[in-house]
């Protein structure tokens, strides 16, 4: 019998375990996580049929002053810089953690500048490199028109959106500094000239890194509103600025949806889920080349259903609308008015936004530490600019699990707040006179979504 007992407890056994830094995560109760905010969400979704209960979101005044710095100004700098930033991609370092135009792009640009914006309002109007440009080209050949490109709508800044995610996801080298140079270059001249063509107005609506700055800008508790001379800086319930917002048109509700698939993928195809899906070992990764064909259908896909389950909620949720009869002349004719709910796609920035913020925070957290080291020095020569001490880049932190739960409970609160408010600017967003029944649809999407970004977060990534 002890023999028995003693063989059964060292016999192998099976066991959900990952070497993984990040594993930390995966021994925290993720799932009560998850089941906790998919309840709060739903429980949010009720305040449908008290509307009175919704807060008020209305923008004040927090000061008024000066413009200190034009645009024109702050986006030629913006521009210089950039060239500056592309010469180092060419002559610097190799190592892309080591080359200042590799971190400003991916780590500054993508992940720290949006998330400034989500606060602070529209801070990339101010850096916007073809602004000043564009404006001065178009004074020195005496252009005033433009050739119609703004008939396009949005869909310029869709096709910039998702050449700029097959970049970062699917292409061989998207970290090479001398391929990024190359990349980055292009299509800053590309922009320039279009602009040129027709106008710096149109870089909101046919430039992707303008038209998504814009979007996200939009969530933020405080912003700044200009003229010609004078500044005024207002601030109010987070998507106070949403509700005054025109409803999309159906390029910018491409662009929106392109956004949440985007950074859906981003992290999905990390997974061991997708991984196994498309045959790949996620302990064993045979490289980016072998999945370049794979991964660019998967991008394609996950934008589909994303606008797929996005617009049927929007379009099933009228249909639970019941409406009496009316009579017409020559008799009683059965008739249905249905509400548009269309303009509750606004709400979705929110989300996009939250889950932007959640799913680049350990990216700032690292990568943001060899963007200081960079910007001290540049070139990788030993130089010392910023006058800092020596440090070392520490990434001790992944394997510390009180800082590892407070980093999940910070993408936690992101998650949850941002569904919570895409649900409470869905209620603001709907027409008058909307049943409760009708919201349905779109709280058990918010639900699924709320679920799906934590699962992304927590699951093990390869």
């Amino acid at each position: 019998m002890r023999r028995a007992a003693a063989i059964s407890l060292l016999w192998p056994g099976a066991a959900l375990a990952c070497a993984l830094p990040p594993s930390i995560i995966m021994t925290l109760p993720t799932g009560y996580y998850m089941a906790g905010a998919a309840a709060t969400v739903a429980v949010t979704g009720l305040l449908a049929a008290s509307p009175n209960l919704l807060p008020r979101m209305e923008a004040r005044v927090l000061l008024r002053r000066r413009v200190l710095i034009p645009v024109m100004a702050s986006s030629y700098a913006a521009w210089v810089l950039f060239l500056a930033l592309v010469l180092i991609g060419f002559i610097g370092a190799r190592d892309p953690m080591h080359n200042l135009l590799t971190l400003t792009i991916w780590t500054v640009v993508w992940v720290a500048l949006p998330m400034g914006c989500m606060i602070f309002g529209n801070l990339w109007r101010a850096v916007n490199p073809w602004t000043a440009p564009i404006r001065l080209t178009r004074q020195l050949l005496g252009r005033s028109t433009g050739i119609g490109l703004a008939r396009l709508g949005h869909w310029p800044a869709v096709l910039g959106l998702f050449g700029f995610f097959w970049f970062y996801i699917v292409s061989m080298s998207p970290d090479d500094p001398q391929t990024l140079a190359t990349a980055a270059l292009s299509y800053w001249a590309v922009v320039f000239a279009l602009g040129v063509l027709e106008g710096e107005d149109w870089l909101e609506q046919g430039e992707f890194l303008t038209v998504y700055f814009g979007f996200l800008a939009k969530i933020a508790p405080f912003w700044l509103e200009r003229d010609s001379t004078r500044a005024t800086v207002k601030y109010g319930w987070p998507g106070t600025q949403v509700l005054h917002m025109p409803p999309l048109s159906p390029s910018a509700i491409a662009f929106v949806t392109l956004s949440l698939a985007g950074l859906t993928f981003d992290g999905l195809r990390e997974t061991f889920w997708y991984m196994g899906l498309i045959g790949e070992n996620p302990l064993e990764f045979t490289g980016r080349s072998a999945v370049i064909g794979v991964n660019s259908l998967g991008l394609l896909v996950t934008w589909a259903l994303t606008a797929t389950t996005i617009l049927a909620a929007l379009r099933l949720g009228p249909l639970l609308q019941s409406r009496p009869v009316l009579a017409f002349a020559g008799g009683a004719v059965p008739s249905e008015k249905r509400p548009n709910l269309m303009p509750v796609m606004l709400s979705f920035l929110a989300i996009s936004a939250g889950y932007h913020a959640a799913h680049y925070l350990t990216t700032l957290l690292t990568a943001g530490q060899y963007t200081l080291a960079a910007l001290n020095d540049p070139l990788f020569r030993g130089d010392d600019f910023l006058g800092l001490p020596p440090f070392y880049v520490s990434m001790g932190f992944l394997t510390d699990r009180w800082a590892m739960t407070l980093v999940w409970n910070t993408q936690f609160t992101l998650i949850l707040g941002a569904h919570i408010l895409a649900v409470i600017l869905a209620l603001r967003l709907s027409p008058e006179g909307v049943q409760a029944r009708a919201h349905f649809p779109l709280t058990a999407l918010m639900v699924a979504y709320t679920v799906l970004g934590l699962w992304l977060l927590a699951s093990p990534g390869g």
